[in-house]
């Protein structure tokens, strides 16, 4: 158990780490120091450097939507709620929609429906009549347009969110670390059992065994940061410290982009339900501050898989590709534009950029101690795209770790399967398609230049 006056050390100052970082302070914990590669908060190595993520509680596994409605409690305090906006969520088919994508959206219904929370909240659509009703400035034809709307839903502001979370810890105390050299971790450091120190070199703990402690992390400008406990928090690039980790939870990356709008168009559209169509896309009402209306595709997205079978995102400051996203999530858009804003859909795309995460083939989180390290190291990884919304309740489910000394949820814990070189990505129940490389996507981009010169 870790006394409350140790120093800690978390690694990653995205939604999690901040979320650790809050609930600790909030329990006692005095002495924590978080350790962030980027120069300030939000951070661009943070699947939440993001205007929005959805927040809902539709799930498959009940015992997601309940964690899901406590951290919705969550976004309406004082604290969380100027980053929440419960526009209510509209989830839809496609006439042309596979089994796969009609099936999901039926058991996201069938999860809801019954529950005494959503029951009173949630409204059948069908037709392009009943979804015009509920938001009048849809235009498109919504061709076979399917769904419901659940009003009890929305997003959240990820960037601002990390911003303010991110204030409010440095104002407890919490110390933070930051930049490419003071606060990128290049090495776990390990003490032997009789107090000896074992440098690490990136392969991370013998597995299995309880013959070293993590006592701590050296950054890229040397310096040595000592703590009693150390709690891995970097997302899809977790695996560069733990590269067992990467044997289950991988990175991936979806594609996000965005549309440039006027003032007149994003006051139009201001309101909107967040929308998810889930043959086609999502999108959500366009940001007010930079009038930049977001729309992500729906797909099994894209992993950076080396000669060992381990996927991470590529190492570059700004990894490549830049400003671009394959031509098939841009056709699912333009598609997904045409049915809903068809005056918006050959505009062109603007910062586009693939956001990278960690993804586990059954999309379990893992927050639990890393075999080999006697509990002094742990790991919160897994969010495979569906954590950030537990943001206000992430980080207790760690002092809850820390505490009781051991993950007694077994779907948390650390697994021992090793799926490098499997792509699982097709069998998760909601997602459509088949999984590609980065590689690929910058072959493409280079000959569609090629194409145009």
């Amino acid at each position: 158990m870790t006394r409350k006056e140790s120093p800690v050390l978390i690694l990653g100052g995205g939604a999690w780490g901040l979320s650790t970082a809050l609930h600790m302070v909030n329990s006692g914990y005095s002495d924590i120091t978080v350790i962030e590669r980027a120069e300030q908060i939000p951070s661009r190595y943070s699947a939440a450097w993001d205007l929005n993520k959805i927040v809902r509680a539709e799930y498959e596994d009940p015992f997601y939507t309940d964690l899901a409605l406590d951290a919705m409690e969550g976004w309406k305090t004082p604290l969380f709620g100027p980053y929440y906006h419960q526009t209510g969520y509209v989830v839809a088919a496609t006439g042309r929609a596979p089994q796969k994508a009609i099936d999901h959206l039926e058991k996201a219904l069938s999860s809801i429906s019954s529950h005494p929370k959503f029951a009173p909240e949630i409204r059948q659509l069908n037709g392009a009549q009943d979804f015009k009703d509920y938001t009048w400035q849809y235009t498109g034809p919504l061709t076979g347009f399917k769904g419901y709307f659940n009003r009890i839903a929305g997003y959240a502001h990820s960037a601002d969110a990390l911003k303010g979370i991110w204030e409010h810890c440095a104002s407890r105390g919490v110390k933070f670390v930051m930049g490419e050299s003071a606060g990128r971790a290049v090495e776990l450091l390990y003490e032997d059992k009789t107090g000896f120190p074992s440098s690490s070199t990136g392969t991370g703990p013998r597995a299995g065994t309880a013959d070293r402690r993590c006592i701590g992390v050296k950054t890229a400008d040397g310096r040595r940061h000592l703590a009693d406990s150390t709690i891995c928090a970097l997302g899809a690039y977790g695996a560069t410290l733990i590269p067992s980790l990467g044997n289950f939870a991988v990175a991936r990356c979806w594609s996000v982009a965005h549309v440039q709008l006027t003032e007149a168009e994003t006051d139009y559209l201001r309101g909107i339900p967040t929308t998810n169509v889930r043959d086609l896309g999502f999108f959500f009402e366009p940001d007010p501050k930079t009038r930049l209306f977001k729309l992500c595709p729906l797909g099994t997205g894209y992993t950076n898989t080396d000669s060992d079978g381990l996927s991470l995102p590529p190492g570059d400051r700004l990894p490549p590709p830049q400003d671009y996203i394959p031509f098939e999530d841009e056709q699912k858009l333009r598609q997904l534009l045409r049915e809903t804003f068809p005056w918006m859909a050959e505009r062109p795309f603007v910062d586009q950029k693939l956001c990278w995460f960690a993804d586990t083939a059954d999309s379990e989180y893992c927050i639990d101690f890393v075999p080999g390290t006697d509990k002094s190291l742990a790991v919160l990884s897994g969010d495979s795209g569906h954590g950030f919304k537990m943001m206000p309740s992430f980080g207790k489910w760690v002092v809850e770790l820390l505490e009781e000394n051991e993950q007694k949820l077994p779907r948390w814990q650390w697994r021992s399967t090793d799926l490098r070189g499997k792509d699982w990505s097709a069998s998760v129940s909601w997602r459509i398609g088949q999984s590609r490389e980065l590689r690929d996507l910058i072959d493409d981009k280079a000959n569609m230049i090629r194409a145009r010169l």
